[in-house]
């Protein structure tokens, strides 16, 4: 996996530039968050550029990676990045300047300028799909000679793409939208992301998530950021083979990847049925705990035959 990270000067220059811009933008977040007291929808209003800034660094840092890896298709791959990091750069601006007029940028048709603002985030969410998608396919016909790199990266690419998608939940109409629309009590909202209660409520430190409420923005996060998370798994168990004859093992890694692809893919499934049931993340009831017991113990049974065989067969390298 080591080997795989090549060399940061030949990475993706426009998705880094891009990623360089928002460690610009955190720094400048956090003097918002610093010096600026105002509050939208019971949050600081510079709490939301700050998260975005760092989850779009990230998202950009690791694709600007994995395009090193592509043998096929790198000409249509980098035109495709640089149209994603072209999108979020005029996402995030979008965003900041909502901020700087103290509006909301998300699910607000209050006035034509908002309504147009938020129709432009809207395509350009969905042009942003669409190109990881691109990507995603071109990566999943590479070929990877490390078996846990492989996993690690196909499924957190796969599972990322499906959190990506999982933002389009928030869209629509609730249903208390639809009403006020009907007898004239609009009050220039369209879509939301807490269910069961209303956007701006009690809310999780730092990462503002409902804790009164179903809050999309967990699944959405959480399967997002699968392209890191994966990735790094692999890369800790490579550091991690060093010292543990077991892991030495190519397809002990390999398998120990795959169950945690499979279960992060649960976990994604999970927190999107708890968010869809109007259920806070912090305040589970019998069925999602349930849920989250059997997906431990299918992890840990998974784990547990992984490391079989690395018993039976300690030196085999994955192809």
């Amino acid at each position: 996996m080591t080997t795989l990270l090549g060399r940061v000067s030949a990475w993706h220059r426009p998705m880094m530039w891009t990623a360089g811009i928002m460690a610009g933008m955190t720094v400048v977040s956090l003097g918002g968050l610093a010096l600026d007291d105002r509050v939208l929808l019971g949050a600081p209003i510079w709490l939301k550029p700050l998260k975005f800034a760092v989850s779009i660094a990230l998202y950009c840092v690791t694709w600007a990676w994995m395009l090193t890896l592509l043998r096929r298709g790198q000409r249509l791959a980098a035109r495709v990045s640089t149209a994603i990091a072209v999108i979020v750069l005029a996402e995030y601006a979008i965003i900041v300047l909502q901020v700087v007029r103290g509006r909301a940028s998300h699910f607000n048709a209050a006035t034509a300028f908002d309504a147009t603002l938020f129709t432009v985030m809207g395509i350009s969410i969905a042009a942003l799909w669409t190109g990881a998608l691109v990507l995603t396919i071109l990566l999943l016909r590479t070929e990877i000679s490390d078996a846990a790199a492989r996993w690690a990266i196909r499924l957190g690419a796969v599972v990322s793409l499906a959190g990506l998608g999982l933002g389009g939940l928030m869209i629509g109409p609730t249903g208390e939208q639809v009403r006020s629309m009907r007898n004239g009590t609009f009050e220039g909202l369209i879509g939301a992301h807490s269910v069961g209660v209303a956007d701006g409520g009690p809310g999780m430190p730092v990462t503002g998530w409902s804790t009164t409420g179903g809050d999309l923005r967990i699944p959405h996060f959480v399967g997002m950021h699968a392209l890191q998370v994966l990735p790094l798994f692999a890369l800790l168990l490579a550091v991690l083979a060093r010292r543990v004859a077991r892991l030495r093992s190519g397809v002990v890694r390999a398998r120990l990847v795959a169950v945690a692809g499979f279960g992060y893919a649960g976990l994604v499934a999970l927190v999107t049925w708890q968010a869809l049931r109007g259920q806070p993340l912090i305040h589970p009831d019998a069925r999602p705990l349930a849920a989250l017991a059997g997906i431990v113990v299918a992890v840990a049974a998974g784990a547990v035959w992984s490391l079989a065989a690395g018993s039976r067969r300690p030196e085999v390298s994955a192809a």
